[in-house]
C-alpha cells in the first residue's frame, strides 16, 4: 500500500461497504495493522444504507475490530448550510472520522480512495472550473487523512475482490448517471482510453506534475498574500483596497486571498468589479460574509452574526453594597427598581432608540453607530439587551442606558455581566 504506513501507527479505517473500503480493511487486517472502522449511514437510500451499516458491523466483528458507527440527516445538513448532498456527506463525514480518532487515540484516518478517483476527481474540478490546487488530484498524505489505495486502479481493486472471493456491498447509485462523476467514469474516460492506451499512467504523472507546480505557485503566493490580511479581535477580517489595487495579476491573487473564506471565482469576479463602489455591498458564500466598507474590504463568518453573548445577571445586590461592584466594558449595574425582567437579547432595527448613559434625550442606535464608523458587519453583529417591554438596556459591551443606571434614589443594584458567547 502507498503511502507506507508503519505497523506501529493506529489506524482509523472509512469503510462503507464497497469493493474499495473492504479491500483497504482486508490489506490493514492482513497487515497486522491495529485499525478500527468508522462507517457513516448517511440515510439516502433507504434500507440499502441499513444494509450497509449492517454489512460493515459483521466485517468489523469478523476482524475483531471496534466498529463506530455515525447516523446523518444528510438532508436535513445539505439544505440547512446551502450546499450540495455530496458536499455535505464530505463534511458530515470527516468532521466526525477526526473527532473519533481524537477520542479513540488514534494515529490517522485512512481512506479507500484510488487511482481512478483522483483521475475522476481531475475532471470533475477541470469542469468546474477550479484553480491550480484543485487540478492537483488527491493527496496520498494530506495532515492525519491517508490514502494507501491512492496508487491502485479500479481494476486491481476488483481482480483482488475476485481472487479472494471477498464479499462487499454495491451502491446502486454507482449505475446512475444522474452525477457528474458517474457520467466522468461511466463515459467520459473510457472515451480517453480509446484516444491513448496509456491514458491511466499519463494521467497519474499529469496529476504528479501539477501537483509539484501547485507547490511552487502556492509558496509565490504565500510570500505575496503574506500580512495583506488583517485579524481583529472581534472576528473580523480586513483587507485594505488600496493594497488590492497593488495586486498583479489582481484578479487571481484576489482570488487565492478569498479563497479560503470559500468565495468562487465569480463571485470573487463580482467583488472585484465593485471594489470602488459605494460601501455597504454585501456577498456571501457558504461560511462568510464579505462586506465593502469605505476603504477596507472586511469578511466575518455568517455564523457570528448568530452567536449570542452569554449573560450573568445577578440577583439584586444592596445599594450599600455597590461600591464593591465594578463596571466595565463587559459589566454593567442597573436600579432594580427599573429594570423589568424577564430580559432578552436582539439585533438593532432601524429606528431602534436609546438614551446613552451620561447624555440627555434618545438618540438614534443608528446615529449613534455611524458616530463610532461602525462597518455593515459590525452593526449587524451587535446586540441590544432589552428589558419585558422592549427598551433598550444596554447595547452590549459597548454602551448602557441611562434610564436604568442607579442614582443616589436607588435602593437594590442588578449586576449584568457577558462573556462570549460558545
Amino acid at each position: 500500500m502507498s503511502p507506507t504506513l508503519d505497523i506501529r501507527q493506529s489506524i482509523l479505517a472509512a469503510v462503507s461497504g464497497g469493493r474499495d473500503s473492504v479491500v483497504l480493511a482486508e490489506l490493514l487486517h492482513r497487515g497486522g495493522y491495529r485499525f478500527e472502522i468508522a462507517h457513516c449511514n448517511f440515510h439516502l437510500r433507504g434500507e440499502e444504507s441499513n444494509r450497509d451499516e449492517q454489512f460493515v458491523r459483521r466485517l468489523a466483528e469478523r476482524y475483531g475490530v471496534p466498529c463506530h458507527v455515525a447516523q446523518f440527516d444528510t438532508d436535513a445538513y445539505a439544505s440547512e448550510k446551502k450546499i450540495s448532498i455530496e458536499m455535505a456527506a464530505r463534511e458530515l463525514r470527516y468532521e466526525w472520522f477526526e473527532q473519533v480518532r481524537l477520542k479513540r487515540g488514534l494515529d490517522l484516518i485512512a481512506v479507500a480512495h484510488h487511482r481512478d478517483d483522483a483521475i475522476e476527481t481531475f475532471f470533475i474540478n477541470l469542469l468546474r472550473g477550479a484553480g491550480l490546487s484543485g487540478l492537483c488530484g488527491m493527496k496520498a498524505e494530506n495532515g492525519k487523512v491517508v490514502r494507501p489505495l491512492l496508487h491502485i486502479s479500479r481494476e486491481e481493486i476488483n481482480r483482488f475482490i475476485a481472487d479472494e472471493h471477498l464479499d462487499y456491498v454495491d451502491d446502486c447509485t454507482n449505475t446512475s448517471d444522474l452525477y457528474l462523476r458517474n457520467r466522468i467514469r461511466h463515459q467520459l474516460i473510457p472515451l480517453m482510453r480509446e484516444l491513448n492506451t496509456s491514458f491511466d499512467s499519463v494521467m497519474e504523472q499529469n496529476l504528479h506534475n501539477l501537483s509539484d507546480a501547485n507547490e511552487i505557485y502556492q509558496s509565490t503566493v504565500t510570500a505575496i498574500l503574506e500580512n495583506i490580511i488583517t485579524h481583529r479581535s472581534d472576528g473580523i477580517d480586513e483587507i485594505p483596497v488600496a493594497t488590492i489595487e497593488t495586486l498583479k495579476p489582481k484578479d487571481t491573487l484576489l482570488f487565492e486571498l478569498l479563497r479560503p473564506y470559500g468565495f468562487n471565482a465569480d463571485t470573487v469576479d463580482e467583488i472585484l468589479r465593485g471594489i470602488h463602489g459605494e460601501s455597504g455591498k454585501q456577498y456571501l458564500s457558504p461560511t462568510h460574509k464579505l462586506v465593502k466598507n469605505r476603504e477596507t474590504l472586511q469578511i466575518a463568518l455568517l455564523d457570528n452574526y448568530y452567536v449570542k453573548p452569554v449573560l450573568t445577571i445577578s440577583d439584586p445586590i444592596p445599594r450599600g453594597s455597590v461600591a464593591s461592584l465594578k463596571t466595565s466594558k463587559d459589566t454593567i449595574l442597573c436600579d432594580a427598581k427599573l429594570l423589568k425582567q424577564p430580559l432578552s437579547l436582539r439585533h438593532w432595527h432601524d429606528g431602534d432608540r436609546f438614551q446613552p448613559f451620561g447624555m440627555k434625550g434618545s438618540r438614534l442606535v443608528s446615529d449613534y453607530f455611524s458616530d463610532l464608523k461602525l462597518s455593515i458587519i459590525e452593526k449587524q453583529q451587535q446586540w441590544l439587551l432589552c428589558d419585558t417591554d422592549g427598551e433598550i438596556v444596554w447595547l452590549v459591551g459597548m454602551r448602557a442606558d441611562g434610564r436604568f443606571a442607579i442614582t443616589d434614589k436607588t435602593e437594590d443594584v442588578v449586576r449584568i455581566k457577558v462573556a462570549k458567547g460558545q
